[in-house]
């Protein structure tokens, strides 16, 4: 396994439509993991937008490829919400599963992707990391500007470089900090 890596992030919504690319990649700026290859330009990441859940579900396989194809050791996180007709976050990583497995996907290569899963939405997150507080029974409010996007993720960044704990996080995103610690220790373990 290559010491360097990039990350290809799989998100729903559409190009320029969706918060993710600005909370992922300030999330990445301030956490500056060593292993990661940066991408042309300023990005640390390459964010490629999927449409809608179900589009993300369907073109996630043919993004897999494309990382476990590409020759120096690529990353593919996928980023989607846990909506109102899935109860969990592991009930929607196994819908990922179903589809991978069907396009021939073997289990091994679909351990590979980093599932982040915000319940209801990313704003939930950032609602919470403002605040200190949030119900991930509904739908945070919307976020209107980037800056309160990128404020929140470095939040986040500094609550992980600092491992503080107070307020716990909700469970969407204690869910996926543990698939985001693992993608780090295996890089670790690898370098």
């Amino acid at each position: 396994m290559a010491n360097r890596t990039q990350i290809v992030c799989l998100h729903e919504g559409k190009q320029g439509r969706s918060i993710d690319p600005v909370f992922f990649n300030a999330l990445i700026r301030v956490l500056r993991p060593g292993w990661i290859r940066q991408h042309k330009g300023s990005n640390l990441a390459r964010f490629v937008p999927g449409g809608g859940r179900t589009e993300l579900i369907q073109r996630m396989p043919r993004e897999l490829r494309a990382c476990i194809q590409s020759g120096a050791e690529t990353t593919l996180v996928v980023c989607a919400d846990v909506d109102h007709d899935t109860p969990d976050c592991d009930a929607l990583r196994e819908k990922f599963r179903r589809e991978a497995l069907s396009a021939g996907i073997s289990d091994s290569d679909f351990d590979r992707v980093v599932f982040v899963f915000a319940k209801d939405r990313l704003e939930n997150w950032i609602e919470f990391l403002l605040t200190g507080a949030t119900d991930e029974s509904r739908e945070g409010p919307r976020v209107p500007h980037n800056r309160k996007v990128a404020d929140a993720a470095k939040v986040l960044a500094e609550r992980c470089l600092n491992q503080s704990g107070r307020p716990k996080l909700p469970h969407s995103l204690q869910w996926s900090c543990r698939n985001w610690r693992r993608l780090v220790e295996t890089m670790h373990d690898n370098a």
